[in-house]
């Protein structure tokens, strides 16, 4: 299988990438929320596969393993494009009310400053 050319990656997918890329660095294990047959999201959990920090993707809290986050020192967590926040927060909150000693809030954002403009047909309306 080949993924996408990079130019073919939408603004939000490129983003989260770019974010996971750089909270690998602090994590020894990365929680991915996401569905499974998200293209996105398998490639969060990819990347971190590639950059040697173990990775799960999850379709929501129910689907964590305690016994094995109780193992890990940092972990960090994202969402595929497509998830919604909500599902973040539950499991940002369920790890904390199960042991996490700590929540480092580290959102890397990048600003998105593309416009599109109207297509012709439109504009003349």
């Amino acid at each position: 299988m080949v993924g996408p050319v990079k130019d073919d990656i939408c603004y939000a997918t490129q983003n989260r990438q770019d974010a996971v890329k750089s909270i690998l660095q602090l994590c020894d294990f990365l929680i991915v929320i996401g569905s499974k047959n998200s293209s996105n999201s398998r490639r969060l959990k990819e990347l971190a596969l590639k950059n040697d920090v173990e990775s799960v993707l999850i379709d929501d809290k129910s689907d964590l393993d305690l016994e094995l986050l109780a193992t890990k020192e940092m972990i960090g967590i994202t969402a595929g494009a497509s998830a919604p926040e909500i599902l973040f927060d539950e499991v940002l909150n369920f790890l904390l009310t199960h042991g996490a000693t700590e929540s480092k809030s580290n959102h890397v954002q990048i600003v998105e400053n593309i416009s599109f403009s109207l297509p012709k047909e439109l504009k003349e309306l």
